[in-house]
């Protein structure tokens, strides 16, 4: 007997279409049982793992009209996307993926507290799927201590400054910071020293 799966909501709407690329989703709902002219949305979806917001929200009855407008926002932010992923301060950096090859594979002895991890190409979304997506700061969380029951690993990504949660096994490996490529050390760097700053003005808050 196959299991129905379980459908996704916003709100009174069945959300028939979503397409995630860069830092927003686009989504394609219905409410049968909606108002007049309210059958089908097309809205912008954050969320940050807890709820989910929609905004820019436009319904119709008209499909075709939805289906336009949700192909036009999908193809607004790609571009917008290849944008960010292409601009002057990345030109210049090498950013094919790094495999296996690259790094050193992680077992569960492995204390990642504080090491430069790799995220696995695969975890992340296509257009990320880059170096500088990759390079990651393991800041904490239970799973960056070996053997631990816990799987939750907080980093950092060095490029960006960004913070994300990933799962202890979707790490592929470490690289010590004298093997990192040149830009990858640069950014650390700058890393590094925000992180100081930050602490040397808590320091003297607490005072």
């Amino acid at each position: 007997m196959s299991i129905e799966k379980e459908k996704r909501m916003a709100g009174d709407y069945v959300i028939i279409h979503a397409f995630h690329i860069g830092d927003r989703e686009i989504v394609l709902g219905e409410n049968p049982a909606a108002e007049r002219n309210e059958r089908y949305m097309c809205a912008f979806c954050d969320n940050n793992g807890l709820m989910a917001g929609y905004t820019e929200v436009m319904v119709s009855d008209d499909y075709p009209e939805l289906a336009r407008l949700f192909g036009e926002r999908v193809a607004e932010q790609a571009e917008k996307t290849r944008i960010d992923l292409n601009g002057p301060k990345i030109q210049c950096i090498p950013n094919a993926p790094i495999t296996a090859e690259g790094c050193e594979v992680i077992n569960y002895q492995h204390d990642l507290q504080g090491k430069i991890v790799v995220i696995k190409p695969e975890v992340l979304r296509p257009e990320y799927r880059r170096a500088t997506s990759q390079l990651q700061l393991c800041t904490g969380g239970f799973g960056a201590s070996p053997n631990s029951r816990g799987t939750a690993c907080y980093c950092t990504q060095l490029y960006s400054g960004k913070t994300s949660r990933f799962e202890r096994s979707d790490i592929l490996g470490v690289i010590a910071p004298e093997n990192l490529p040149k830009w990858a050390k640069h950014y650390l760097i700058c890393l590094q020293q925000e992180r100081q700053a930050e602490k040397r003005a808590k320091d003297r808050e607490g005072r």
